[in-house]
């Protein structure tokens, strides 16, 4: 692509918000000047609207090879383009294989051919048996490992135990390298399922917040025991920050992320029989999700994720509303920014947050901390355009994910990518595509 230049009133850079000229050399920014300096060659002027670092997401499942009618990287990662991603990582589940040896992740690398539309790395997967292909797991690319400490959901990615963690962690440590973990230590109790299938705080107290605090416990045991950069995904209980903030201020490699649907619905709002707002953990009460809000602000809570985690509709139930038997997961890859910014910006918050939020924490968990997440001089040109002020109702047919189920549909929310850039090349222009199969594969 030609070199040239962004003009905007609000260049959200690691300094602050002002105006001025994003210079794109090579695919990289080469500068970020004052808003009068002239840079030569041609220049796009955004006026007031914004310009920010693009979107990371480092918590997605893209479900290929192998579940076909699920989601894929194609629909997937047009989905992630429109709303502003421009870096997102793939989970080792629900793909079939799972990515947990060399030969499953050679499969999803080839599954990927021709279908990238945004940049994309890869976790690794840590199951019972399996510590022998760390090594060569992390020599064929992928960014970190992933274990689950209760069932997954699916057969083939059993939850790792204690001493599962125990053979990998050192390892993992010896290479700086994190294990992001489902951290849920469950009961075998399915009472629940006799009571009203249909009936959301029925399966709101069938996965209790102590669930997630001993799991936490444990994995703040093991991050000091071995050394382990540690990442806690999808936090939900506001009751294990306490032991978070300790651990953290004792100097842990531990990080957490939570997700957007924690922190723009609330229990008490969710309807019976709408099985959309499922996921593990689950959504909990609004006293609750006030407090990883101020986590969040706080800095204790270090990025926010979607765990994007779409399955065809008959899985989800939406006919019968049947949470004991419906999947959990929650399709919002596309929605990552603005259901954020929605909720954020009654908070208070500005976009300075957001670009840390979505892309400076999100860069480092995946070891890219010095090439994107930044809009600075010597990273990568992955950047969008936002109005930040313009609102918009979801649609189905304003998704572009495979399949249309989402607990956002119906909802009006803020801010509006009005294009999205991959290493300098515009990608995406509201509302149509520009150029697809511009992504690249990530390794650290």
């Amino acid at each position: 692509m030609p070199d040239f230049a962004i003009k905007s009133k609000k260049i959200v850079t690691p300094a602050g918000i002002r105006p001025g000229v994003v210079r794109i050399e090579g695919g990289r920014i080469a500068a970020v000047l004052p808003e009068h300096e002239p840079v030569g060659g041609p220049v796009t002027d955004v006026g007031e609207r914004a310009v920010l670092p693009g979107v990371i997401d480092p918590h997605v499942h893209l479900n290929e090879p192998g579940r076909t009618d699920w989601e894929g990287f194609d629909t997937g990662t047009r989905a992630a383009l429109a709303g502003g991603l421009t870096t997102l990582v793939d989970m080792p589940l629900n793909s079939s294989p799972v990515t947990t040896s060399v030969a499953n992740f050679e499969q999803k690398l080839a599954a990927t051919a021709g279908k990238l539309h945004v940049n994309c790395g890869f976790w690794g997967g840590i199951v019972p048996g399996n510590a022998a292909e760390v090594e060569p797991l992390l020599a064929r690319g992928v960014l970190g490992f992933k274990a689950f400490l209760t069932h997954s959901g699916i057969d083939d990615f059993p939850n790792a135990t204690e001493a599962d963690l125990r053979a990998v962690m050192p390892r993992l440590a010896r290479h700086g390298v994190p294990l992001l973990v489902h951290c849920e230590l469950s009961e075998d109790n399915d009472t629940w399922k006799q009571g009203d299938k249909r009936s959301y705080p029925n399966y709101l107290a069938s996965r209790p917040k102590h669930w997630e605090d001993e799991a936490v416990a444990l994995m703040i045991r093991l991050c000091r025991d071995t050394g382990c950069p540690t990442h806690i995904v999808h936090l939900s209980s506001a009751d294990s920050l306490a032991q978070i903030a300790a651990a953290k201020a004792e100097g842990l490699p531990l990080t957490v992320e939570t997700g957007q649907h924690y922190l723009f619905f609330n229990a008490e709002d969710l309807p019976d029989g709408q099985t959309r707002y499922k996921c593990a953990p689950p959504i909990r009460e609004r006293a609750n999700n006030e407090q990883l809000w101020q986590a969040l602000q706080a800095g204790l809570i270090d990025f926010v994720a979607t765990d994007h985690s779409p399955a065809p509709p008959a899985l989800k139930q939406i006919d019968t509303g049947d949470f004991t038997t419906a999947w959990g997961g929650i399709a919002s890859l596309q929605l990552a920014l603005p259901a954020l910014w929605t909720a954020a910006q009654r908070r208070g918050a500005t976009l300075s947050d957001l670009a840390r939020w979505l892309s400076e924490n999100p860069a480092k968990l995946i070891g890219q901390a010095g090439r994107k997440g930044r809009l600075e001089a010597g990273y990568d040109a992955d950047l969008l355009v936002l109005d930040a002020d313009a609102t918009f109702t979801v649609t189905e047919a304003g998704l572009h994910h495979r399949h249309k189920v989402s607990p956002y549909v119906g909802e009006t929310l803020r801010g509006v990518v009005e294009q999205t850039y991959l290493a300098g090349a515009l990608a995406y222009q509201r509302p149509d595509f520009v150029r697809l199969n511009l992504g690249q594969i990530l390794t650290r």
